[in-house]
């Protein structure tokens, strides 16, 4: 059977308000076969259960009284029917849980049970083998410590000296020292306050041994389980909690779950929370918009009218609560959930005006017509409150189209297509504004709004055009200049101003034409020339431009395509134009063909023949036509000597009339060999270049040679000349004493004294009207009123300068060989102390008639005059 001795105390609170369901004991059995299928009963079922696993509770909420204060518990082997029981007596808790311990408590007594003995070879059990029950010890006891929890013997004690310990963790296993036993007396005792949150539970082995440490009895487990108090918050997991709803949700919509957790036992009342809603706001439209289970933290809508253009958002203050939401016992705490109303489309866009008003120029594109407004009270930028533009009437051919600002969600009305002012002047559009989604279902709008929108054309000065443009028009080539062709005009679509056109020529390649800047008629100012290289597949371009005298003036281009026929001006001429061929007929022959510009029916087939002058070619030569455009030169005779041949051909082309050319074919006649090719070194000239290009190649050298040879010339005679001068020129004489050459306005250095005036109007010297009547030469300036120069003041300067110029003109004009009177006369002035004499003596033939003046043909080509005349020699 069962021994229990000493009291289980219940706290009388739990009793009075748990409903059911407070577990405040554990029982378990047994024996010595082993484990046995036991089944737990209890003698008062009404008011307490015990599970199969041994777990005793009450099932009802009842005061404690004396009829409540014992109860048996009852169990029952299911195979051999034997029973087995244990009393439990309850007694109430004193406040203060020292005087519990001290007062209302006797100290447990646990005996170890007796090892087994056999008895006739069976296996007999001891009335003491029983299971110690848990040790139920509440946490955060305040004392005082250590606290005697129970006090473990063996029945042994009586004949031997014992000794008593306790092992596992909170005993001699961490935490350490919180479980201690007095070895002598077997007292268990607690040091300090247990925390059910750290560990709920302890389990621990008693031993007892004797004073050798020889073990008496077998260890027993003890448990002690702590006891859960009420002391831990409600804890949310989140302070603020978000959320979000529709508008216009119906009651009963699922919002949000809030999550609260307790440290104390989940099973318990201490864990055990329920949540409810504090506060809401705002409060409009209902004070309780929401609510919340109160036990999974589920917040719902209760109430309809949940409107996001009125209220946007809800603050709801939750509580959290343990003990089951005991206001008077249990531990709260409170949390912030913040839902978001969130945008349905529930309303439609609305334009702010019925009517709007817009202009564009004619002949725009890309351009901002009009802006339409519009007003939505759903969250901006959003597909309820982005607004879609088409345009439902008074646009047929789509000339406007309608796009949506994405920042102000405007309409902006476009023009992509041209728009003609003098078709049409005004256009009154119909446009529709809806959302990008459609509305929520319900609601009572309709889902447009709609608009007219007046766009006013205004009139531009536009481009005059050419039609047709191009304008074809077919002439025959060979027309004379002044002929005119055709009147080729522009047309001012601006109807409605009154402007002129003008026309000039834009475009002409080869200058053929000439256009009326009034009337637009084209005149010919050149011949027409189909093989022109500015004529393409026989047309020919010219552009020409047509300009009004609007504000701002416009212009427009247009293109005339003159189509020329061919007329038969273009001779045939042979082809190729250089040849060869053997010394003998056999086995070359030449093979020819016409070359004619024009085209047909103005080319082939061409008639090839010989002329009959000179006698030789059609005694030499003979030609075969081999079809319309080819024929075949062969020589008639059995030799001809090699060399190069011009053999005239006379081709007639197929016109009307029919236009003949003699050509000339230059042939080569060369020594050939076994295979009809030429052998001689001449063919490599002949084939490598024409005659033409031979004869310009020695013109060439022959320039160059000449080039050279003279530039060779010039250096020999500039040579003397500077040798010449050097022998003129005395070291020892005066520099003033020579004319002296600088490549600078005025003389140099010491020249400044001479007098000018004297190279400047040397007529002053000696006028015409004195010079003898017949010795004027006939190219001479003719004598009159001379226009009079200012003259240079007159400055000292050495006589014989003034002298020497006088009688250097006195000897120009008497020299019929002289150059004529406005040419430039240079004379080299020795000074005078010359040993060349003086040059006034130029004209006296009687001075130094003796003297031998051959050696003057060594100075120079300046003293070769002077050798002429001088020099030794019949004349």
């Amino acid at each position: 059977m069962f021994l229990l001795k000493g009291y289980v105390c219940i706290f009388m609170e739990k009793l009075k308000n748990r409903a059911e369901s407070y577990i405040f004991l554990s029982v378990k059995f047994s024996n010595c076969n082993g484990k046995r299928k036991v089944q737990y009963e209890s003698s008062e079922p009404a008011d307490f259960k015990v599970d199969a696993d041994g777990m005793v509770y009450a099932v009802r909420s009842f005061p404690l009284s004396s009829e409540h204060s014992k109860f048996l518990i009852y169990a029952q082997d299911k195979e051999t029917q034997e029973k087995w029981q244990v009393a439990v007596k309850l007694s109430l808790k004193p406040a203060l849980p020292e005087d519990s311990v001290k007062e209302s408590r006797e100290i447990e007594e646990i005996v170890f049970p007796r090892q087994l003995t056999k008895h006739n070879g069976y296996l007999q059990r001891q009335k003491r083998d029983w299971v110690i029950p848990p040790i139920n010890l509440p946490e955060n006891s305040r004392g005082p410590f250590p606290q005697e929890l129970v006090r473990i013997r063996s029945d042994r004690d009586k004949n031997l000296s014992l000794r008593y310990s306790v092992t596992g963790p909170g005993a001699d296993q961490p935490p350490t020292g919180i479980f201690i036993i007095n070895p002598i007396s077997g007292q268990l005792s607690v040091t300090k306050p247990l925390d059910r949150e750290l560990i709920a539970r302890f389990h621990l082995r008693a031993h007892a041994v004797d004073i050798n440490g020889n073990q008496v009895e077998n260890p027993i487990d003890i448990v002690i389980n702590v006891i859960d108090m009420n002391d831990n918050r409600p804890e949310f997991l989140h302070q603020v909690w978000n959320g979000t709803v529709p508008e216009g949700s119906k009651p009963g919509t699922y919002v949000m779950t809030v999550t609260a957790i307790d440290a104390d036992d989940p099973n318990a009342l201490n864990g055990m929370l329920r949540y409810r809603i504090l506060s809401q706001a705002p409060s409009s439209p209902s004070p309780n918009m929401f609510t919340i289970n109160n036990e999974t933290g589920d917040i719902i809508t209760v109430a309809a009218g949940l409107d996001r253009e009125k209220v946007q958002q809800y603050t709801l203050i939750i509580q959290a609560t343990d003990m089951e939401g005991n206001p008077t016992y249990g531990l709260s705490n409170t949390a912030t959930a913040v839902i978001t109303v969130t945008d349905v489309n529930d309303n439609p866009p609305e334009f702010t005006a019925m009517t709007f008003y817009g202009e564009v120029p004619e002949n725009r594109v890309d351009i901002i017509v009009a802006n339409l407004t519009v007003t939505d009270k759903d969250q901006p930028h959003t597909p309820a409150w982005n607004a879609i533009y088409r345009i439902s009437g008074g646009d047929p051919a789509g000339r406007f189209a309608i796009q949506t600002d994405p920042n102000s969600n405007d309409g902006l009305v476009t023009a992509v297509k041209p728009i003609d002012f003098e078709t049409n002047r005004m256009y009154v559009l119909t446009v529709a504004a809806e959302n990008q989604v459609p509305l929520a279902k319900g609601i009572q709008h309709p889902p447009q709004s709609t608009a007219t929108v007046s766009v006013t054309v205004i009139d531009v000065n536009e481009n005059p055009y050419f039609a047709p443009n191009p304008k074809i028009i077919r002439q025959e080539e060979g027309l004379h200049a002044g002929t005119m062709l055709t009147t080729f005009t522009a047309q001012d679509p601006d109807r409605y101003m009154q402007q002129n056109i003008r026309y000039t020529k834009l475009s002409d390649p080869a200058n053929w034409l000439k256009i009326d800047p009034v009337n637009g008629q084209i005149t010919t100012i050149a011949v027409l020339d189909r093989e022109s290289p500015n004529v393409k597949n026989n047309i020919y371009n010219a552009t020409f431009l047509a300009s009004d005298n609007g504000i701002p003036p416009m212009s427009g281009t247009g293109t005339l395509q003159i189509y020329l026929l061919d007329i038969n001006d273009n001779a045939p001429q042979v082809l190729p134009q250089e040849a060869e061929t053997c010394e003998t007929p056999d086995p070359n022959s030449i093979n020819i063909t016409a070359l004619d510009y024009d085209i047909d029916p103005n080319a082939g087939p061409f008639a090839f023949d010989l002329p009959l002058s000179p006698v030789t070619i059609k005694r030499n030569w003979t030609i075969t036509r081999l079809n319309g455009d080819f024929a075949q030169l062969n020589l008639k005779i059995k030799f001809l000597e090699a060399g190069i041949y011009e053999v005239p051909i006379i081709i007639t082309d197929s016109g009307n009339p029919p236009k003949s050319n003699i050509s000339i074919l230059r042939v080569k006649v060369c020594q050939c060999d076994s295979n009809g090719d030429c052998t001689d070194v001449d063919r490599i000239v002949g084939a490598g270049l024409g005659t033409g290009a031979i004869i310009a190649i020695l013109l060439c050298i022959i320039i160059l040679l000449i080039l050279v040879l003279m530039f060779v010339v010039w250096m020999k005679r500039r040579d003397k000349e500077r040798q010449a001068k050097q022998l003129l020129i005395d070291p020892e004489d005066d520099v003033r004493d020579n004319i002296l050459k600088y490549d600078e306005e005025g003389g140099g250095e010491e020249d400044q004294d001479y007098d000018l005036s004297q190279l400047q109007q040397p007529d002053t010297v000696e006028p015409d009207a004195i010079k003898p009547v017949g010795i004027r030469r006939l190219d001479e300036r003719p004598i009159h009123a001379e226009p009079q120069y200012p003259v240079r003041s007159a400055a000292p300067h050495p006589g014989d300068i003034g002298d020497f110029i006088n009688e250097g003109l006195k000897a120009a004009d008497n020299d019929p060989t002289a150059p004529p009177y406005d040419s430039l006369l240079v004379f080299d002035y020795e000074g005078s102390g010359s040993t060349a004499g003086s040059l006034s003596s130029l004209n006296s033939s009687s001075s130094g008639g003796d003297q031998d003046y051959d050696y003057l043909n060594d100075w120079g080509p300046r003293f070769k005059k002077l050798a002429d005349m001088y020099g030794g020699g019949d004349d």
